[in-house]
């Protein structure tokens, strides 16, 4: 086993091979970028090393640097993670020049699945099926068009060197294809330097089933089951799940050796995952499956298979690079239970899965066991920053059934909170809860299906809501009121008082909570030992108390209240019944608000780099014309018109990077 390894990534799986690694008693080294140096990875490692700003170009991507560190420490080898390094065979050749094991495929067998064009004509030989396209090396655009309409509507267009659902649009008729594609290039070329595509005939109703395959240097290879990632938006994986619901035996058997067979095709070595489409299960092409790529490194969604068969795959990937045999054999290898992942990311899904970010000011999880895993690389108070992936967490669960596991994940994500940046939980859990999920109705098109379903209007906060963001507030003005009087020199001084003392009136606070676009004002009149509230829905009497657990509990009329309440100067976050309500304290005698009928600005929803400006100063536009391409994070977002209007004073050009709420342009809008 080796002595000392270099891990050349950051976040969620830098922590997970650590904590592998130091438990075979291997030292572990960290890199980090200038951005990241409180990270957890870096607190975890056994030492760490800055190599660079925060750009992944200029760190995380920098093979010159990080070679230079392993080599400076003593490191025997090289894990890359997934993403950054971990497809790159120039990086793998490099690692073995420098005398370091990499801890993955050969060079050769990552060139080989690295472009997706001749992955297909490699696979294709090999005798596993294909999904029809084209994968050819001529890339003029009409061409391109020509075989769209050869391989006929819905296509895909897919970026040849791409992965993580970047550089992929889907057309549904001629018309659109040229600026679809136009736009999948930019993406392409911005995520993975380049701008090659391949099309593909995109299937309606395709399961996306993935194997885990192993091979050691010895020729051996095996196939550990199969996951399904089904549930996807922006062809990015939500939940996976293994093993995939209403899979026959004889259907895993020919995947499992399919996907074998791919990777001795390569010569591989280590772990990889053959990715399918899958069709329905009814119809004539019922069972039916077609090879849609080969990720040649560690997957995020491994810890699913890690829970359905009791192994670690981190473990087998160290042994393998040693040089030992595969530590099972395939009839050794047998499936228990059921798990799930959940992908828990900083995002905003009102706002099309926006990544948000800020620091984490509150994270509270649920409590790891048996059942529950947490496979995290941030803690309360690190941020999210535009630099990278925006995944806060990945919440795994195991139980002996499916709905059993369903129940889990359930629990477990209602548990789960955050504030300072939006997340995904609660359409997580609502993703979780919904029949077609429930009931294995599964395809990549799910969430867009019952977007409705997954993604209501926020909930407004009703009685019960308020009652509690009213007992927190007026906890905390009794706990002020407390401090001064125990400051002053007078602690009997009516200074000192926190009971809403008028004159020629009852004692009373004002409480007005903004949610959105909505005011709810709450008068909390002080009675002998309880409050007496005026809600919207009518008076109640209120007690309650902070627990010791740091929950409060209220009793509301007869009805008791359980919650968590996280306060940030006027921000309260209220998580009642796995939902959280974000409400702000408003004084009206100190806000006024200004608005303009007529005009405004447009601004950036986060941070970001101008791409592309399609308008120009006095343009007359309808409204939903696109007006500027930002990326952020690799993901274009196009900002348009709101309205019918005016555009004026465009304040970035093409390449300028802009913060989050930046403006971007003025517009008047018509009347």
């Amino acid at each position: 086993m080796f002595k000392k390894i270099l891990i050349a990534n950051r976040g969620e799986i830098a922590c997970r091979i650590i904590r592998t690694a130091q438990r075979l008693g291997v030292k572990c080294v960290a890199v980090y970028s200038e951005a990241d140096a409180e990270a957890r990875h870096v607190s975890l490692a056994d030492e760490a090393y800055c190599i660079g700003p925060a750009a992944a170009k200029d760190s995380y991507l920098r093979a010159d640097k990080i070679l230079e560190t392993a080599k400076q420490c003593g490191a025997e080898a090289v894990h890359p993670g997934y993403g950054f390094l971990s497809e790159n065979a120039d990086f793998a050749e490099a690692c073995a020049k420098s005398g370091l094991v990499f801890i993955g495929p050969p060079p050769a067998a990552i060139r080989a699945m690295g472009s997706k064009s001749a992955a297909k004509d490699i696979m294709g030989k090999a005798g596993v099926p294909l999904v029809p396209g084209y994968h050819g090396d001529a890339q003029d655009a009409s061409l391109l068009k020509k075989e769209a309409g050869k391989i006929g509507y819905p296509v895909l267009i897919k970026a040849s060197a791409g992965g993580g659902g970047k550089g992929m649009r889907i057309v549904a008729k001629a018309a659109d294809f040229s600026d679809a594609l136009a736009s999948c290039q930019r993406e392409s070329r911005a995520s993975f330097g380049d701008e090659r595509v391949l099309l593909e005939k995109y299937l309606t109703r395709p399961r996306h089933i993935e194997i885990q395959v192993f091979a050691d240097t010895r020729g051996d290879a095996l196939h550990l089951f199969e996951r399904d990632c089904s549930v996807q938006r922006r062809h990015q994986k939500v939940l996976e799940e293994a093993p995939a619901p209403g899979m026959s035996q004889a259907r895993r058997n020919s995947m499992g050796e399919a996907a074998v067979a791919a990777a001795r095709a390569i010569g591989y070595v280590g772990a990889g995952t053959v990715e399918f489409i899958a069709e329905p299960g009814e119809g004539k092409n019922a069972g039916t499956f077609y090879f849609m790529e080969m990720n040649t490194r560690l997957q995020v969604e491994h810890p699913v298979t890690e829970m359905i068969t009791g192994l670690d795959l981190v473990e087998w990937q160290l042994r393998v690079a040693c040089g030992e045999p595969l530590p099972r054999t395939q009839d050794e290898l047998t499936i228990s239970g059921h798990a799930l992942e959940a992908r828990v990311y900083a995002e905003d899904p009102a706002k099309d899965f926006l990544p948000s970010t800020g620091r984490i000011t509150h994270l509270s999880t649920p409590a790891e066991s048996r059942h529950v895993r947490m496979d995290s690389g941030v803690r309360a108070g690190d941020a999210i920053s535009p630099y990278y992936d925006p995944m806060i967490a990945k919440l795994i669960v195991w139980d002996a059934d499916r709905p059993a596991a369903l129940a889990r994940m359930r629990a477990a994500l209602e548990q789960f909170q955050v504030v300072g940046v939006s997340t995904n939980t609660e359409f997580l859990a609502r993703l979780v809860a919904c029949e077609a999920f429930a009931t294995a109705d599964l395809d990549t098109g799910l969430i867009e299906r019952h977007r409705a379903e997954l993604l209501p209007e926020p909930p407004v906060a009703g009685d019960a809501v308020l009652a509690l963001a009213a007992l927190a507030e007026l906890l905390a003005i009794e706990r002020r009121a407390r401090e001064r009087a125990a400051g002053s020199g007078d602690p009997c001084s009516p200074w000192g008082s926190c009971d809403g003392w008028r004159l020629n009136q009852d004692n009373h606070h004002i409480l007005v909570f903004r949610q959105g676009a909505r005011e709810h004002a709450v008068t909390a009149h002080y009675r002998p030992g309880r409050y007496e509230l005026e809600l919207p829905g009518g008076r109640h009497s209120l007690t309650g108390a902070w627990q010791a657990d740091g929950s409060l509990t209220a009793r509301l009329e007869d009805a008791v209240l359980q919650a968590n309440v996280v306060m940030s100067g006027a921000m309260l976050d209220v998580f009642f019944r796995g939902t959280r309500y974000r409400l702000e304290l408003h004084d009206p005698a100190l806000h006024e608000i200004a608005t303009d009928a007529h005009g405004g600005s447009l601004a950036a929803p986060m941070p970001g780099k101008i791409i592309a400006v399609l308008t120009r100063n006095g343009a007359k536009v309808e409204k939903g014309t696109p007006l500027i391409i930002l990326e952020a994070m690799k993901m274009e977002h196009t900002i348009i018109a709101p309205g019918r209007g005016t555009v004026k004073d465009i304040n970035y050009k093409v390449g300028e990077q802009v913060a989050e709420g930046a403006e971007l342009l003025g517009f008047d809008l018509e009347n």
